[in-house]
């Protein structure tokens, strides 16, 4: 090829972007697309991360130096498999890297999830961040809420959910969510956990700072710390599990305060079913279990039934297929080798198609495995043109592929369009004393962040 290589990338969040950098960094002469679905970039970063945690949001910062880059160009509002199939794609690509995440909410798998007032915690993140694919309003008149889930998710939906209106006012909520924790009723947040302390999938500093806030009391009780030879052996091997667990020893051990809000996290408790009234949650039923040496758990035949209003599950993500490209139900993936999607599990090769991130390997691991996925996938990337197996796409101007969006219809935005309502975020939340205020309406994002007339 005498152009450049010409890469897709579909999904704008930190895996793709992972993606986008390392092969500009490499030595390929190379041009990216980075196709997103939202009309904002960012993924999960903008749209899954409580907006109390600016720390966590400061990997935009990074995320926006490789975004400047001249060789990636953003291409928002673009729905692959609706807007632009993958079969279309090959014509103005050589390789297309698919990074497309995960937002579906995993299900129990327990009697009653049809219950009103069962919900899963990512539509809940989604609300109160703002996406414009999830609800505007959100039902608060819950006074208990059972959180089911021991991971940094339920710590965040526990603590939006124990937290004030007027505590989060100073974050980038939109007023619509303001509006609806005004009304929240919630005094008291249970979370389960079917396994013990050791077991917990928290992070050290996001767990401590759960106790920061003058509102809420944690509270353990003493009779679940417990731990067996395998869980001692998790502390011993692992310093945030160590951590972690001395975090939640120290809530077990302290006498109790007076903050009106009570966050209680119970471990040993499996739920089994969501009980109701007329239609609506009315209480969440668990089984206490018990650890069997080696850190799996086994029932004791004992039950509770704790009276709550509302349950969040927040047990996982389950990412979404892509139209025209194989997905692997059982594992909720796109079937791969490690970077190339393959034609099914076990199936050969499909020329020109990667994937990587959460479609790739499964809802789990932090930015630290979406670096090194990114790499082992453009790693393939690389591979395969320098060895010949990549086929020229047959549309190689940049402008192509524009004017076919174009002639659908389709208003893309764009990076300097991202800017646009960057700014007009920023504007809104100087007005109030905030640093922004989130724009949510979809129609509105793609005003400021599409094409200008």
């Amino acid at each position: 090829m005498n152009s450049p290589v010409r890469v897709a990338v579909v999904g704008s969040g930190p895996a793709g972007i992972y993606a986008s950098d390392l092969l500009v960094k490499s030595d390929l002469d190379v041009t990216v697309d980075l196709f997103e679905k939202m009309p904002a970039p960012f993924g999960l970063i903008r749209y899954g991360v409580a907006p109390d945690h600016p720390r966590i949001k400061g990997i935009v910062a990074s995320l926006h130096n490789v975004m400047e880059k001249e060789e990636i160009r953003f291409l928002g509002n673009i729905e692959i498999g609706r807007d632009l199939t993958v079969d279309e794609m090959h014509d103005y690509y050589d390789a297309i890297i698919f990074a497309t995440g995960a937002t579906a909410d995993q299900p129990l798998g327990i009697p009653g999830e049809d219950l009103k007032g069962n919900h899963g915690a990512g539509e809940f993140v989604g609300f109160y961040d703002g996406n414009p694919d999830f609800e505007r309003d959100w039902d608060l008149s819950a006074e208990s809420v059972a959180v089911v889930g021991v991971g940094n998710v339920s710590l965040d939906v526990s603590r939006i959910l124990a937290k004030t209106a007027d505590e989060l006012l100073v974050t980038e909520i939109p007023d619509n969510v303001y509006a609806a924790l005004q009304k929240n009723r919630a005094k008291e947040i249970h979370v389960f956990g079917r396994r013990g302390p050791a077991q917990a999938k928290y992070t050290p500093k996001e767990l401590k700072e759960l106790d920061e806030s003058p509102t809420i009391e944690v509270i353990v009780a003493p009779e679940d710390i417990e731990y067996d030879a395998a869980s001692e052996d998790a502390r011993r091997s692992a310093k945030s599990v160590d951590l972690v667990c001395q975090t939640l020893e120290s809530y077990a051990m302290r006498e109790p305060g007076s903050a009106p809000h009570k966050l209680y996290i119970h471990f040993f408790e499996s739920p089994v079913e969501i009980l109701g009234e007329d239609g609506q949650v009315a209480a969440i039923k668990t089984e206490r279990t018990e650890l069997n040496g080696d850190g799996t758990v086994t029932g004791t035949g004992k039950f509770t039934v704790w009276p709550v209003q509302a349950v969040y599950r927040a047990v996982g993500y389950h990412p979404q297929d892509v139209t025209g490209v194989p997905f692997d139900e059982k594992r909720a993936t796109m079937p791969n080798d490690g970077g190339h999607v393959l034609s099914g599990v076990n199936g050969s090769k499909l020329p020109g198609l990667y994937t990587t991130g959460w479609i790739k390997r499964g809802p789990v691991g932090l930015i630290g495995n979406t670096k090194s996925d990114a790499k082992d996938t453009t790693n393939m990337l690389i591979a395969d043109y320098k060895s010949g197996e990549l086929a020229p796409a047959s549309k190689r101007d940049p402008q192509d592929i524009l004017d076919l969006l174009e002639s659908r219809s389709i208003p893309v935005t764009t990076w300097e369009g991202w800017h646009r309502l960057d700014a007009a975020e920023q504007a809104a939340g100087r007005a109030h004393d905030r640093q922004r205020i989130k724009i949510v309406e979809w129609d509105e994002m793609v005003r400021h962040a599409g094409p200008q007339n």
